[in-house]
């Protein structure tokens, strides 16, 4: 996809600011940001609406990213800017290790690491143990504002119903799995992410771990973070 740099900019500083701020995100605060005219900023959002990276909700005259924009925006996190870890991730990396590292039990160094991840990231957090789903922080996922529509918690709980058969018939193969939004194999208008981590444990070669979130989540974070958890099991267990 043809994108200046500054277009880039633009569409990444609007995922991270409704990241941020759960609003959509108007020209007057990307103007600021990039001290340039509104004008200016209307013209490049209008070219990455209509490439089908931003959307406008009808409610608002500011702009969210779309499923297609949070995948350009993930595809773009690179190892590099992966490992440039702020102090705020060395704390909650720490802290998952801690967690983990103090059960003696695989069963529940994996549900330890669980409660971990939904503690630092505020999404549901999800494993699989001998062959079953072990799910925490399904209250705390529904207070994000994205879930105060009624079909969007029942499609988000039609995901969870079957998200163990499709993970076992599946086998997601790659270290690090995201599926955003329409991506998901079930549940596909629930407006969701799923990041899970492969890893190697006693029960199994394809255990998995990871969250559920709202598409509009600090990926960068959390996906380190889910990572960091999947690595810590397989070297723990």
């Amino acid at each position: 996809m043809n994108l200046t740099n500054r277009q880039r900019e633009i569409l990444f500083s609007i995922i991270e600011e409704y990241a941020e701020m759960a609003a959509p995100v108007g020209s007057i605060t990307l103007a600021k940001l990039f001290d340039v005219s509104s004008a200016t900023i209307r013209a490049e959002m209008a070219r990455l609406e209509d490439l089908g990276l931003i959307t406008q909700p009808h409610t608002s005259a500011g702009r969210v990213p779309t499923d297609a924009g949070y995948r350009l925006y993930v595809n773009s996190l690179t190892e590099q800017a992966d490992q440039s870890i702020d102090q705020s991730f060395d704390r909650s990396a720490h802290a998952l290790e801690v967690r983990i590292s103090a059960q003696s039990r695989a069963d529940s160094a994996i549900r330890g690491a669980v409660d971990s991840l939904v503690e630092l990231t505020g999404n549901l957090g999800l494993a699989t143990i001998d062959g079953q789903l072990y799910l925490s922080g399904i209250s705390r996922l529904f207070t994000q504002p994205e879930f105060s529509d009624n079909a969007r918690v029942r499609s988000v709980a039609r995901l969870l119903d079957n998200l163990e058969p499709w993970l076992r018939e599946a086998a997601p193969g790659e270290p690090l799995n995201i599926f955003i939004g329409q991506e998901n194999p079930i549940g596909k208008t629930s407006g969701v992410s799923l990041i899970i981590s492969k890893f190697r444990s006693s029960y199994s070669d394809n255990s998995y771990i990871g969250v559920l979130g709202p598409t509009r989540q600090n990926y960068g974070r959390v996906m380190s973070l889910v990572r960091r958890a999947g690595n810590m099991l397989e070297e723990i267990l």
